[in-house]
């Protein structure tokens, strides 16, 4: 659908709406059991930080992302419909069907990788940046993850590289509260996260993750700010809606303060905003929930017919290939015992 509006929130709007909408028919993949592996993590709650921050990125800055990246990719122009089918483990998906849902990559929108690691991608931003500044060009690299990782002591190393060497780079903290079952309050005595970058000489900000105009604004700020070599720490405080992994049901967490976290609703806020300031009407975003309903429900439909990754293909993309592949298990199973039954 095309917008009949120039609003910039509009548009934050219809994005974050797809967000929230592939990743629910992921929820459903999985449900189906057509999803590759017993793992996945949805951002459901978190989209204003994706696409506040990932609207005033541009083509040839890069990023990495964590395991609760589908969002993040999505607002830097993935295609959902590859996207389904790498959560699937198909062939037709960005990484062949190897990376599953933790591990999207795609060099040509400038994504270097998800990590199942935690805190994993973030020093690869340090790289970035520092090639970024040797081609004098004016790219940025920003770094997406959770706020369990500012447990890692890589985070801290990559921080401090970053000041010193006057880096492009952007740490994008999305706090959701939770390190898996622990929250923030419990795991850190000095939960105010963004002044922990301030000590290293970088600029530091927190925003309500609910508000996507205000993560915009002050995104833009320290963007603009990463790209003549002054390095930020942005900290977006959300509220993870579901369970740290699909099977998690939050047994540490009440219904109480699910319902109150759940108020902060980014998608919620935005459209109420639109209508509010009168530049959509209920009747024209329920028609585009619908058309982004329709486009999503075809990802589920793309990834189950897609082929599945063929066994002769097994080490592309692993090996150099120019190297000879490495034997499999089964060819060298095979071979070793039909020397035993000749001997």
């Amino acid at each position: 659908m095309r917008l009949q509006t120039n609003s910039r929130l509009a548009a934050h709007y219809h994005l974050m709406r797809r967000i929230r909408t592939f990743e629910e028919r992921v929820g459903e993949l999985f449900v189906r059991g057509q999803s590759a592996g017993s793992m996945l993590h949805l951002s459901i709650g978190e989209e204003a930080a994706a696409v506040g921050v990932g609207s005033n990125m541009r083509d040839g800055d890069t990023f990495t992302t964590h395991h609760r990246g589908h969002g993040v990719f999505l607002a830097r122009g993935a295609d959902p419909r590859l996207m389904m089918a790498e959560i699937a483990g198909k062939e037709t998906g960005y990484c062949s069907g190897k990376g599953g849902s933790m591990h999207i990559a795609d060099m040509k929108l400038g994504h270097l990788g998800a990590n199942a690691i935690v805190g994993g991608g973030i020093p690869s931003v340090v790289g970035a940046g520092l090639a970024a500044r040797h081609r004098k060009s004016d790219n940025i690299s920003v770094a997406f993850f959770g706020d369990g990782a500012t447990g890692q002591g890589i985070l801290y190393e990559s921080m401090n590289m970053a000041a010193l060497w006057h880096l492009p780079v952007l740490f994008v903290c999305i706090n959701n509260q939770y390190g898996m079952g622990t929250r923030i309050d419990n795991a850190t005595a000095a939960p105010d996260l963004h002044k922990r970058a301030v000590s290293f000489g970088l600029e530091g900000a927190q925003v309500d993750g609910s508000d996507v105009e205000t993560v915009a604004e002050v995104a833009g700020d320290l963007i603009s700010d990463a790209r003549s070599g002054k390095p930020g720490f942005l900290v977006v405080d959300c509220y993870r809606f579901y369970g740290h992994a699909r099977m998690d049901k939050s047994p540490y967490r009440d219904e109480t303060e699910e319902a109150q976290g759940r108020l902060r609703d980014p998608v919620a806020k935005a459209r109420q905003t639109l209508i509010s300031r009168g530049e959509m009407n209920d009747e024209s975003l329920d028609e585009l929930d619908r058309q982004i309903a329709a486009e999503m429900d075809a990802t589920i439909d793309f990834a189950a017919d897609a082929r599945e990754p063929q066994l002769d293909s097994i080490f592309d993309d692993v090996y150099d290939p120019s190297t000879p592949p490495p034997e499999s298990v089964r060819d060298r199973l095979a071979r070793v015992l039909g020397r035993a039954r000749q001997a």
